[in-house]
């Protein structure tokens, strides 16, 4: 999960300072000045080279602290080749090949009309330049028509898209709730469109789907700049999201559904506790554990992927094994660090003795868990807690899946962050399995 949050929005990070009108430098200079700053871990010159609307999303912090673990899992920079040039409407593009010592990689920058970093990407090395999502076979456009609509109304408010089937009277809507980290409304994550999958082929299949932006997303700096809780970064907006879905005029208010993947399984049970209303929970990878053994296993898989990890990759792992240990020994009146394990230490406070397997057993709601067995994310170990818990009860469906990732996205072997950088979709048999529980619910 939060590794995947690294990828997710570490890696895949948008839009950025130095102006080619009054510089002249050629993009492929640019792009090189930067890479040698970000792999020489300069980062506040690095923030220094970004855009106003990338110094909001990706702050100086996130720098330090989520691109910084990153880096050191790909290990140590051994060579560079020579920059690869494209174009992308009026932006240029520049990628280079990095050989890392646990990885091979290609760095893109995307430098927009003034010279400025526009976007920075990781890439694999066969696909050095942008690619782009395809729709899948299960969604069909004509039964379905989508509306820009707006989460909340403060200074919180968030952009969303209401994806409605083609249907005479009311039908049941699902609320689309993101993993960790600055997602989009589509969870985007290279040529991936997971939620953008779900919405339409749920749409396809007559219901109704709004997802939007993630608070983390469109107010990173303001974040950044307090301690937020997962209230603050998921529940909330979730609430406020189900509200929202619950006045649409094609909706029935009685039968509105949360979606959660990743973190949002994982806070699902706090969402459906403060809404009180829901007629049932779909977890998709949630985390039935504490998040921090959560987030240490999923390093420590990726640091030995490769066989031995180096001493500074052992070290990194034992400094997390350290932080996960404080994390649960956190005391609110006690003097805590401020951050551990690349979140606030209120984001823990907020969650200290939350079990979420617990507080949906205590609600009983109707659910359906969902897992891919190639999940080294959130893992087999999370599926069986969560089936262990729920006492036999008969309105919890289960379904694992032996060849798909933490995306739902089929594969072969062992799971690794590199193949999330292939394109692909949701796996069908998913949509099939929501799409007939769904409609074996009883209201």
């Amino acid at each position: 999960m939060f590794l995947r949050n690294a990828i997710h929005t570490g890696i895949v990070l948008v839009s950025s300072a130095l102006l080619l009108a009054q510089t002249g430098r050629a993009p492929a200079e640019i792009g090189r000045k930067a890479l040698d700053l970000l792999l020489a871990e300069k980062y506040p010159e690095l923030s220094g080279m970004f855009s106003d609307s990338m110094k909001q999303s990706v702050t100086l912090g996130f720098l330090q602290q989520k691109v910084s673990a990153e880096l050191k899992e790909f290990g140590t920079p051994q060579s560079i080749g020579d920059a690869i040039l494209g174009v992308d409407g009026t932006n240029n593009l520049v990628s280079f090949p990095v050989k890392f010592s646990n990885t091979s990689i290609h760095v893109q920058f995307t430098l927009n009309p003034s010279g400025q970093i526009a976007g920075m990407y990781f890439r694999p090395p066969n696909k050095p330049l942008p690619f782009t999502w395809k729709r899948p076979s299960y969604s069909k456009p004509e039964s379905f028509h989508e509306r820009e609509v707006t989460v909340g109304s403060d200074m919180w408010k968030l952009g969303g898209t209401l994806t409605i089937p083609v249907a005479k009277g009311r039908v049941p809507g699902i609320v689309l709730v993101h993993g960790p980290g600055p997602n989009d409304r589509d969870e985007s994550i290279f040529a991936i469109r997971m939620f953008q999958d779900l919405a339409e082929g749920l749409a396809s299949r007559g219901y109704a789907v709004l997802r939007y932006d993630k608070r983390s997303k469109i107010y990173g700096e303001e974040m950044s700049e307090s301690s937020y809780t997962i209230d603050d970064e998921t529940v909330e907006d979730a609430t406020r999201a189900i509200a929202l879905l619950r006045k649409q005029p094609e909706v029935d208010p009685t039968r509105i559904y949360v979606l959660g993947h990743s973190l949002g399984g994982y806070a699902s049970p706090r969402i459906a506790a403060r809404d009180r209303k829901l007629a049932g929970l779909i977890l998709m990878a949630g985390p039935a554990r504490p998040v921090e053994d959560v987030a240490f296993d999923q390093t420590a898989y990726v640091l030995y992927l490769k066989g031995e990890p180096g001493e500074s990759e052992r070290a990194h792992l034992q400094l997390l094994k350290a932080q996960a240990e404080q994390v649960k020994k956190l005391d609110a009146k006690a003097d805590n660090p401020p951050i551990l394990l690349g979140l606030p230490t209120a984001w823990w406070l907020n969650v200290k003795g939350y079990d979420p397997a617990a507080e949906a057993k205590r609600l009983g709601i109707p659910m359906l868990v969902l897992q891919g067995e190639r999940d080294f994310q959130v893992t087999m170990k999370d599926f069986a807690l969560w089936k262990s818990t729920q006492g036999g009860r008969e309105n919890v469906t289960f379904h694992s899946y032996p060849a798909l990732n933490d995306l739902f996205i089929k594969g072969e072997g062992k799971g690794s962050p590199a193949e999330y950088h292939n394109p692909g979709n949701v796996a069908p048999e998913v949509l099939d399995d929501i799409s007939s529980w769904l409609s074996s619910q009883k209201h």
